[in-house]
């Protein structure tokens, strides 16, 4: 099993209609594929963790790399792992702004990725967080 961490630019705004087209296709597509993860929007940055069968996540990565509608998709992470952070999400997702009654973000995120026992992914996403909440 593989777990890959990538950050990508939009080329241009995303609206939320953008965000649920883009999630609803990943989702059905990541069932198939058996592909779990989370997916963190800030403004025009992305950070995704993918997991599952190493040859599923290369072709799912290389699918998200060609598309057009984001640039500068750089790897984070890339490793073997013996189990899964994200066993329950095809895609889980956290939009960049406020939720929930106006918590914020970079707490919402922490309260999210607080299970997962990697600390260096936590800190990836929690990081991100924390700067999307700054900027």
């Amino acid at each position: 099993m593989r777990r890959l961490l990538y950050i990508s630019t939009a080329r241009n705004p995303i609206t939320p209609s953008d965000l649920e087209s883009i999630l609803r296709v990943s989702r059905r597509n990541n069932a198939a594929a058996g592909i779990t993860g989370l997916l963190i929007a800030g403004g025009r940055r992305f950070l995704q963790a993918l997991e599952g069968p190493e040859d599923a996540v290369r072709a799912t990565f290389d699918r998200i790399r060609g598309d057009t509608r984001h640039f500068a998709a750089v790897v984070l992470a890339d490793q073997a792992i013996g189990e899964r952070s994200f066993p329950g999400w095809t895609m889980g997702f956290q939009p960049g702004a406020l939720i929930g009654g106006g918590g914020e973000v970079a707490t919402a995120v922490a309260e999210l990725v607080a299970p997962i026992t990697d600390p260096t992914l936590r800190g990836y996403f929690t990081g991100f967080a924390e700067t999307q909440a700054a900027a």
